[in-house]
C-alpha cells in the first residue's frame, strides 16, 4: 500500500534531526509524566508550551513506549514540556483528558478507542480553545467529533491487506485474537481480516483480556487444542502474537501467528521464524507527528494532511526486509 506523501516528507525531516530521548517507565493508570527540556541543543526557540498526551495505553504493552518516545522526542526538539497520562478504561482516559482541560493546557493529544466514551470531553476541549489532535485510534470518528488531524492507519483496510494475504498464502481456518472488547480499532480489524479473506474460508474471532497474559495464553491453547483446523492465528499486538507462539506449541498446534504492530522482541521472532510477518503502523511516528503538528498548529497556525488522515501504516514486515527495520527496533523506536 503506497504510503501517505505527507508522511514521507516527515520521516524525510524526522530523520535529519538529532534528537535526546528522555527515559520513562509506567505502571499504567493515572500515572503522569513530565519531560523538560530547557537547555537541549537543537530546542525550537518558540515559547515553551504545555502539551498533554492522554492514551488508552494498557500496562505492559511495549507498543505504547514506541509512541511515548517519538512523543518525547518532539516534545525534546519543540521546547514543549510533555504531560503523558494513561487508562485502559474509557471513563477514566476522559477524566484524564478533563484534567489536562482544567490545567489549562496549550494543546491536546489524545487516542480515541472508544469514540462514545470521549466525544462530550473532546467537545469540552475544543469549547476551551484547546486544540485537539487524535493518534492510533479513532479513524473513523475523529472529524465528527471536531478534532483537528488525526494520525495513523485505516484500521479496516489494513485488515483486509492482512486477509487478502492470508488467502494468497493459502490459508482455511484463521482465529483472530482480540485482547479487548469494545475496542473499535481492534474489532474493525478483525471485522477487516474476515472481509479480505472473503470466501478463502472462515474466519473466527477469539476474545481474550490482554491485563491477564496467562489466561491469554490459556484460552489461545484450549482453542488450538480444540480446534486442530486452525491453521492461522492472527494477533492484533506483538504481546499477544508472542503469547500465541507459546500457545501454539503448549496445543502441538501447527498454526501459523502472524500480528499487527511490532516491537523488538517481535522482530527477533519474526527473524527466527516464529511469528511469520507483522503489520506496522509506526507508533513511533505516530506518538511524534501527534506533538510536533500542535506545535507547528499553535506556533504557526499550520496543519497538516489537508482535512484527511495522515497515514502511517499499514506496510508488511518479514523476513524479506526484517533487517531494514531491526537496527531501529533494538534501540526502541520501531
Amino acid at each position: 500500500m503506497a504510503r501517505n506523501p505527507r508522511t514521507v516528507a516527515l520521516l524525510a525531516l524526522l530523520t535529519a534531526v538529532t534528537l535526546g530521548v528522555a527515559a520513562c517507565s509506567s505502571e499504567g493508570g493515572k500515572q503522569e509524566e513530565e519531560s523538560t527540556n530547557s537547555g537541549n541543543a537543537g530546542v525550537a526557540d518558540t515559547p515553551r508550551l504545555t502539551i498533554a498526551m492522554v492514551t488508552h495505553e494498557v500496562p505492559g504493552d511495549t507498543f505504547w513506549d514506541l509512541i511515548r518516545k517519538g512523543a518525547e522526542a518532539a516534545a525534546a526538539k519543540d521546547n514543549v514540556e510533555l504531560k503523558y497520562s494513561n487508562n485502559a478504561e474509557a471513563p477514566e482516559q476522559a477524566n484524564l483528558v478533563q484534567n489536562a482541560i482544567d490545567s489549562k493546557v496549550d494543546g491536546i493529544a489524545v487516542t480515541l478507542a472508544k469514540p462514545d466514551a470521549m466525544k462530550d470531553v473532546v467537545a469540552k476541549a475544543t469549547a476551551a480553545k484547546i486544540p485537539v489532535v487524535a493518534f492510533n485510534a479513532g479513524v473513523d470518528n475523529w472529524k465528527s467529533m471536531g478534532v483537528l488531524q488525526f494520525f495513523g492507519q485505516a484500521e479496516s483496510v489494513a485488515g483486509e491487506a492482512v486477509g487478502q494475504r492470508l488467502a494468497q498464502e493459502g490459508a482455511k481456518k484463521v482465529l483472530c485474537v482480540i485482547q479487548e472488547q469494545g475496542h473499535v480499532a481492534l474489532e474493525a480489524r478483525c471485522a477487516g481480516v474476515k472481509k479480505g479473506f472473503g470466501s478463502a474460508g472462515t474466519v473466527e474471532n477469539l476474545n481474550v483480556n490482554s491485563k491477564d497474559m496467562p489466561s491469554v495464553k490459556s484460552t489461545i491453547t484450549a482453542k488450538l487444542q480444540q480446534d486442530k483446523s486452525v491453521d492461522h492465528v492472527v494477533a492484533l499486538g506483538a504481546p499477544i502474537a508472542l503469547t500465541a507462539v507459546d500457545a501454539g506449541k503448549d496445543a502441538g498446534s501447527a498454526a501459523k501467528v502472524v500480528t499487527f504492530d511490532t516491537n523488538k522482541e517481535l522482530v527477533n521472532s519474526i527473524k527466527s521464524d516464529g511469528v511469520k510477518w507483522a503489520v506496522d503502523q509506526q507508533p513511533y511516528l505516530q506518538g511524534y507527528l501527534a506533538i510536533d503538528s500542535l506545535w507547528l498548529y499553535l506556533t504557526n497556525g499550520n496543519t497538516i494532511g489537508g482535512g484527511q488522515t495522515v497515514y502511517t501504516g499499514p506496510s508488511f514486515v518479514d523476513k524479506s526486509n526484517i533487517d531494514a527495520i531491526a537496527e531501529y527496533a533494538n534501540r526502541g523506536t520501531r
